[in-house]
């Protein structure tokens, strides 16, 4: 199945850059691009993209708010794509507020080229880009600037069992389905359905917005080890 892809960012030279070296991947298919969050919305609700490479900051609409229109779509809007957002900085308060928003994760541009192509990809596939470091930082950073955790995403937490706040938190902590699994000796298909209720529960979208969840909730703290 190839992907279908879209890229908004106001340089051109990103989006020919981008374009070019995503689309010699025999299985993505760059479908459109944007040179603002505007047209992004736009071309995306024309060519329904899998995956929207978003920048962050942009004239006339920055990414965050374009982000937000293509996750939270008015009535009648079906489509909701992935959303991967793009940023010069690793810590932005604005990829903060997208990953809330449900984007799936953010990369650095200057990331190495096979990241770029292994994002798309992991995104494609509805898993959150949570791999790098600077992720779980930035949400951290963000989150101990709250002066407590929130109080609904703490009394959320009432309605998990025992065993789904132990995923959660592990979740949270930045480790992989099969990092879980070993740590609590369970089956990878086990912690597969553990992750799939917490979700569910919670009414999140996937585990980007998991993390950030269990740091409001005050599940887990910056500084907590691994």
């Amino acid at each position: 199945m190839t992907i279908r892809v879209i890229i908004v960012d106001d340089q051109a030279m990103v989006r020919a850059g981008f374009a070019a070296l995503l689309s010699a991947q025999a299985d993505i298919d760059v479908v459109g691009e944007a040179p603002d969050g505007r047209q992004g919305v736009q071309v995306s609700r024309t060519v329904h993209p899998d995956v929207v490479l978003m920048d962050v900051r942009m004239p006339e609409m920055d990414g965050l708010t374009a982000a937000r229109e293509l996750l939270s779509p008015p009535p009648g809007v079906v489509h909701r794509p992935k959303v991967l957002m793009l940023t010069t900085f690793d810590i932005d308060d604005y990829v903060y507020e997208a990953l809330r928003a449900g984007a799936s994760g953010f990369l650095l541009k200057d990331a190495p080229p096979a990241d770029l192509i292994a994002a798309v990809r992991v995104v494609a596939s509805g898993e959150a880009l949570l791999a790098p470091s600077v992720t779980r930082r930035l949400i951290a950073d963000f989150v101990q600037q709250r002066p407590a955790p929130r109080r609904d995403p703490a009394l959320r937490l009432n309605g998990l069992t025992p065993r789904e706040t132990e995923v959660l938190q592990l979740i949270a902590r930045g480790l992989s389905n099969q990092e879980i699994a070993g740590h609590l000796v369970l089956a990878e298909q086990t912690v597969k359905t553990h992750i799939g209720r917490v979700l569910a529960k919670l009414d999140l979208r996937d585990r980007a917005q998991a993390v950030i969840f269990a740091y409001e909730a005050g599940l887990v703290r910056p500084g907590d080890s691994d």
